[in-house]
């Protein structure tokens, strides 16, 4: 069984390296954020409250995110193991996570901020569809136009420099730290996140030791 956290900051490709580990060794990629997002869409009670903290800027509160986090590993439905994506995010969550689960490793996928924004600032999202697009990598045959279903691609309303910067400075200062707590139990995996996606998931494969044998 494998049992991972993956932490980088947004736009450095760890959704994408997440749910390859996950596909290639049958683990189940849990995703904070599509937990909200489903919550959101089904609009559960939890939904209420989440909406109401995001009217008012404000982040959802620790006790919420934990609950969510226990909630859906209590469903121990990952038999080979899972990956975590989006949690903890700082000091607090860290130390609630480590007092109830054991995991064997935190990837780190490390990525510099400018290069960061100029990833999110190239983002664009299928208004029809749903399909992600980055124009950097993945470019549409016609501009602006979605190559499956002919939707418009957009940008995300908070996709603009000044909400990118405000979002690495929040990582850097709060999610960032936690990582010495995880390197004082040497569980930290660091990855150059630069490079082509591949290449990332090879370089993550040799951190943690992986090999086809273990699939």
């Amino acid at each position: 069984m494998h049992k991972y956290i993956i932490m980088g900051v947004q736009g450095c490709g760890k959704g994408t390296q997440a749910k390859q580990l996950a596909k290639t060794f049958d683990l189940v990629h849990i995703s904070v954020g599509d937990i909200f997002r489903w919550h959101i869409q089904s609009h559960t009670k939890l939904a209420a409250r989440i909406k109401r903290l995001m009217a008012d800027g404000a982040l959802v509160p620790d006790d919420i995110v934990e609950e969510v986090v226990r909630q859906r590993l209590d469903q121990h439905d990952w038999n080979f193991g899972f990956i975590l994506d989006g949690f903890p995010r700082n000091h607090h969550q860290a130390e609630f996570f480590l007092e109830s689960y054991d995991i064997d490793a935190v990837i780190q996928i490390d990525v510099p901020d400018q290069v960061v924004l100029d990833r999110i600032m190239n983002r664009r999202l299928c208004g029809k569809c749903g399909l992600d697009y980055n124009l950097i990598f993945h470019r549409p045959a016609v501009v602006d136009v979605c190559d499956v279903c002919s939707g418009p691609l957009l940008s995300r309303a908070d996709d603009n420099p000044d909400a990118v910067r405000a979002r690495l400075k929040d990582y850097h200062d709060k999610t960032e730290p936690i990582l010495e707590l995880f390197r004082t139990k040497e569980l930290v995996v660091a990855v150059d996140g630069t490079r082509p996606a591949a290449e990332v998931q090879d370089e993550i494969w040799r951190g943690l030791g992986l090999s086809v044998a273990d699939k």
